[in-house]
């Protein structure tokens, strides 16, 4: 952030600059509508048509250090920061120069080396991420605005308030631009939201908050520099309600009946390039041959984008898979030294010595989430950590998952390396959106320019009589997601030493803590430390067939082992340990010598992470099976309160021992 004047110097060169920005967006956006039409660039395509003076006017003043978040209609605010018309154009058509690689077409343009953090097309969803880099910067004493572009159709959302809150609660640097141009796709505003002054919604979060004509570029420029000093000078979040119209449908998909044309063709007449030129004209500060003079050049910019994108080249299909997750990753960790020396402890206290070492080591890692600090957290993981680090990295959020995932996918993007606490899995449900379309797809949407070195701890599971919605186990669910790390750490030693290689990862990583193992108390080396994350460990070596478990079923399964031993069964037991991904080799390994497998999978049947390694088995270890693949999964029910329905519901040591007879022919 740079100091300012609230007022802009409207000079003839200024003028002539704002003039150029929005015609230069126009323009660009006019021939991207006849592209489209020629098929040579698909998908949606929003236009940005009579609001250029928002981008024109707020983006120039920011500095080349503070950072933009876009939606899902960011032509202009790509093209007003800087990033060279070519290479939007070229992501236009998907192509590999495009300035996203190709990846992330209209609605995903990012320029890492402009900060531009890219557009989003889930609407709302890059509010919490403009927390979460403002966030970021406060906790490293750096002086940056993370601005945050969104319509008016985004206050409707949770992520909204989410956002809105978090940034007064922590009091961040944060610009929220809303763009209102009263349509929200197809739904007026008025039919949508009760309160239609929308910066007064910001004001009730004790926001700082004004209302501006955002057809006006003068006025749009005069209250982003007011912003930016009031930013400047309190570290605090404002926020700009530019009232705006969008001359054109939604997308290039809409066919437009929500409103009459006159509608439209009386907003063209008050439209900001309209406005401003009128006025320039009449004050003499710009006369015609100008104006031919910015069209003619932007036209043979715009010619010279069309021509490189045309020329340019596809990526191949070769390079489908890059980009999915981090090409660089860390070496595995060494081998654990010698024991020496071991300790008695429990799975909740390994859990929370890995947290402890690894903030030790590293400032840029922090703890936030529900009752983490003054209370410890829903399993007292944490309790007084507080006291030993601060409130500033153990952080007690208000209750609103999707708000401080974001946030903490947004303090990732910005280099630091957040551990999120959602206190259940059920819980994560209300992040899905953060996880599933921001932390796992900005990597490729972006052509790797931005990674989310994330870790998300969540307690999953049942056994606990929680009843149906607290006794999920979904990791099968986010195992599903491309772009995701899994984990599912059963022991002790796991416990301990998957956080820290977790925390180096350059990608999102998500660790399942079972409920059912905060309390399971063991031997534990003094001087354990990080673990690989990437293959499955043998726990029972066995040669009759092959139990292939995670998590906590590991030690029901142990437990169904030692039953079959003494039947004269030798089972050897495999521990997945990462769910995403899955380690193929130590399975199939297994198999080459058992040649027959149970999965025990405390997920349901249907659509279960035991039927996606059934079906690798079968591709790829047919031939070595004698049998068919066994399965011990959760019944096909929500899971019920009284324990004796709770326990029938869930694997168990004997149906376990049951399932692995009936493979054996012995059932």
């Amino acid at each position: 952030m740079t100091a300012t004047t609230s007022k802009p110097h409207l000079t003839r060169g200024h003028a002539l600059d704002l003039l150029r920005a929005m015609i230069r967006v126009r323009m660009f956006e006019d021939k991207c509508a006849e592209l489209y039409t020629r098929e040579k660039i698909r998908g949606f395509l929003h236009l940005y048509d009579g609001e250029e003076a928002i981008a024109a006017g707020i983006i120039p003043v920011l500095g080349p250090n503070d950072r933009i978040v876009a939606t899902y209609r960011e032509h202009g605010h790509a093209l007003a920061r800087g990033i060279p018309m070519n290479a939007v154009m070229a992501e236009m058509y998907g192509k590999k120069s495009g300035c996203s690689g190709g990846r992330g077409g209209s609605m995903h343009l990012f320029d890492a080396a402009r900060n531009f953090c890219g557009g989003n097309a889930i609407v709302g969803g890059g509010l919490p991420l403009a927390v979460g880099l403002a966030l970021a910067d406060k906790m490293r004493g750096e002086t940056r605005i993370s601005a945050c572009f969104f319509g008016e159709g985004a206050v409707a959302e949770g992520e909204f308030h989410e956002a809105m809150n978090l940034a007064t609660l922590w009091n961040l640097p944060v610009l929220f631009v809303c763009e209102n141009n009263r349509y929200a796709m197809g739904t007026a505003l008025e039919y949508s939201e009760s309160e239609t002054d929308i910066h007064a919604k910001a004001a009730s979060y004790e926001i700082a908050s004004e209302a501006v004509d955002g057809m006006d570029v003068v006025a749009v420029e005069a209250a982003a520099r007011r912003a930016q000093e009031m930013i400047n000078t309190s570290g605090k979040p404002y926020f700009l309600e530019c009232r705006t119209y969008r001359f054109r449908p939604h997308s290039m998909f809409d066919a437009q009946l929500y409103r009459e044309k006159a509608e439209i063709d009386e907003w063209r007449k008050k439209g900001p390039i309209v406005r401003f030129r009128g006025w320039l004209q009449q004050t003499g500060l710009a006369h015609e041959a100008d104006i031919e003079t910015i069209e003619r050049e932007v036209a043979a910019e715009i010619d010279a984008a069309v021509a490189f994108a045309e020329a340019a080249e596809w990526e191949p299909l070769a390079d489908l898979a890059r980009f999915v997750t981090a090409e660089d990753r860390p070496a595995p960790p060494a081998a654990p030294r010698p024991a020496g020396k071991t300790i008695q402890t429990t799975y909740r206290e390994a859990v929370r010595e890995a947290i402890i070492d690894a903030m030790s080591r590293d400032e840029r890692v922090f703890l936030m989430g529900e009752d983490v600090g003054r209370y410890g957290g829903c399993y007292a993981v944490t309790k007084g950590l507080i006291g030993e680090f601060g409130p500033d990295r153990i952080r007690d959020t208000p209750l609103s998952e999707s708000g401080f995932t974001g946030a903490g996918i947004g303090a990732a993007l910005a280099g630091m390396r957040p551990i999120v606490e959602l206190m259940t899995v059920n819980f994560s449900l209300l992040a899905l959106d953060q996880i599933l379309n921001t932390a796992a797809t900005i990597r490729h949407m972006s052509g790797n320019q931005f990674g989310v070195p994330l870790v998300i701890r969540m307690a999953t599971g049942a056994g606990r009589q929680l009843a149906a919605q607290h006794s999920h186990s979904l990791e099968g669910w986010y195992a599903h997601i491309p772009g995701l790390r899994v984990l599912a750490p059963a022991t002790l030693e796991d416990a301990r030493g998957m956080l820290w290689t977790a925390l180096q990862d350059p990608d999102p990583v998500l660790i399942f803590e079972n409920v059912m193992l905060y309390n399971r108390a063991g031997t534990l080396a003094a001087n354990a430390g990080p673990v690989d994350i990437d293959r499955a460990v043998m726990r029972r070596e066995g040669d009759a067939l092959t139990l292939i478990t995670y998590g906590g079923s590991l030690f029901k399964t142990l437990e169904a082992a030692d039953s079959l031993a003494s039947d004269g069964i030798e089972a050897e037991v495999i521990d997945l340990r990462s769910l995403r991904p899955l380690d193929d080799a130590t399975i199939m390994a297994s198999l080459a010598k058992t040649h027959r497998a149970v999965i025990i999978d405390e997920g349901w049947r249907s659509g279960s992470l035991a039927a996606e390694i059934s079906a690798r088995i079968t591709e790829q270890a047919f031939w070595d099976l004698d049998a068919p693949v066994g399965r011990v999964c959760s019944a096909e029910v929500p899971i019920p309160y009284p324990k004796h329905l709770e326990d029938a519901a869930i694997p168990q040591a004997e149906t376990i021992v049951a399932a692995a007879k009936t493979v054996l022919g012995r059932g």
